[in-house]
């Protein structure tokens, strides 16, 4: 995805899946605690359902919305860890093996704070 995006403009905006149908609307952005590149999206799936979280990696942001490049069924099925808390290094890797997306080098930080959020 296009690292010069404001984390805070994907809120609100559609999801789609691979095939274009739409999932869900994006929830909340995750950063990475280090380098605050967005790396992960909460995704509402409906409207009493709950949050799937997709990667914003390989993922691309055009005008309709995010297009995440996996199937429905795999992002709907995405672990749900609830949006507005940090996510733990374990969550992150349960997301990883979930995409079956290679696992970045060992960083010497947490991943994972939400867009905005101060840590206290």
């Amino acid at each position: 995805m296009q690292t010069d995006i404001d984390p805070r403009s994907l809120i609100g905006r559609k999801a789609f899946d691979r095939d274009g149908n739409k999932i869900g609307t994006v929830d909340e952005v995750y950063l990475d605690d280090a380098t605050g590149v967005p790396e992960w999206a909460a995704v509402r799936t409906g409207l009493f359902s709950r949050d799937a979280f997709v990667p914003l990696e390989p993922s691309e942001l055009v005008e309709d919305g995010l297009h995440v490049p996996y199937e429905r069924a795999l992002i709907k099925d995405a672990p749900d860890f609830g949006v507005g808390r940090h996510l733990s290094p374990e969550q992150e890797l349960q997301l990883y093996r979930h995409y079956n997306i290679p696992l970045p080098p060992v960083p010497d930080h947490d991943f994972g704070h939400l867009a905005g959020q101060e840590d206290t």
